[in-house]
């Protein structure tokens, strides 16, 4: 779902609008549904009840989802993408994403989502959005905002480049074939960078990414390619690691495993990576115990599907 909020001026519109028909785009390759609201023609009903409206569906489509026991599935395969383009408001309490009619905040949002049981990235490219990040985080989400505080008011450009990474080969960092949520924000943050750079201008927007539900963002550049690799001083955990597991446009391997296998796959491989930031503080005996079952599930799950694959194509057409 891309939410486009009120623009103020033309030029602001056209720039935003285009912005929506990229996240539209990658909806269409990948055939995702795509819900857009703030585009159309202001109706009865405000753009603030229209989000809301969607997000209440989706609650009712969760709770219609039961595993065999009658209990909720803890994680339904179509994750939901919420992606808000436009401008933000902060006075100091309260963070809120400006619509046409009633602004939409950060309290509202967080009420909003709590019914919902799906992996569910929201990214806030607005002004002013970090306290969006606080308010929302919670395990399973990946939270992205365009800035590092609420008062970072001035226009945001971080939503454009972050679109245009999503569709473009050129983000896929790891050549995979498929650019991950992490990629795109890495690269989104670099062209930000460059753009004030080349400018000769003090940057005033500073991107965040919190994917493990601390409440606490982590910066582009505290990343080394696709590792993180500066701590805070509290020693949080790190972030990225479950951004990097989420693809719009997955590869065709990426896209033939069943949600369930994916979901198991992901699992193990967090567990990999978490084992990894704790290797200095076991002895290589300890790590290597740890890890080798670890990699023998992954190797397991794809060496299976590789058997698949070469059955289905060895069957009668």
């Amino acid at each position: 779902m891309v939410v486009v909020g009120a623009a103020g001026t033309p030029e602001y519109a056209t720039q935003f609008t285009a912005w929506a028909k990229l996240w539209e785009q990658a909806c269409t390759k990948s055939n995702a549904r795509y819900v857009a609201v703030g585009l159309d023609e202001p109706g009865a009903s405000t753009d603030r009840a229209k989000v809301q409206d969607v997000l209440t569906d989706l609650k009712t489509e969760d709770r219609g989802q039961k595993a065999e026991d009658g209990a909720p599935k803890a994680e339904p395969s179509s994750a939901l993408w919420l992606v808000l383009i436009g401008h933000g408001t902060f006075d100091g309490r309260t963070a809120k994403f400006n619509l046409r009619g009633p602004d939409l905040s950060a309290n509202d949002l967080a009420e909003w989502l709590k019914p919902l049981h799906r992996p569910i990235a929201v990214i806030d490219a607005a002004s002013s959005s970090a306290p969006f990040l606080k308010e929302l985080s919670f395990p399973g989400r990946i939270i992205i905002t365009a800035t590092k505080s609420g008062f970072e008011q001035n226009y945001t450009r971080f939503g454009q480049y972050l679109a245009e990474a999503i569709i473009d080969p050129k983000a896929d960092l790891d050549k995979d074939g498929q650019t991950s949520l992490l990629e795109a924000f890495l690269y989104a943050s670099h062209a930000v960078q460059q753009f004030y750079t080349a400018a000769g201008r003090l940057a005033t927007e500073h991107a965040l990414l919190d994917d493990n539900g601390d409440s606490l963002g982590t910066p582009a550049e505290w990343f080394r390619g696709l590792r993180p690799v500066q701590r805070a001083r509290d020693g949080a955990s790190l972030d990225g690691y479950r951004a990097h597991q989420l693809h719009l446009l997955p590869s065709p391997g990426e896209a033939a495993l069943p949600p369930e296998v994916r979901v198991k796959r992901d699992q193990l491989e967090l567990q990999v990576m978490e084992l990894r930031d704790t290797r200095a503080k076991l002895s290589d005996d300890e790590y290597f115990a740890k890890l080798e079952p670890l990699l023998r599930e992954i190797a397991q799950i794809y060496a299976q599907m590789d058997e698949s694959s070469s059955s289905n194509k060895s069957q009668p057409q």
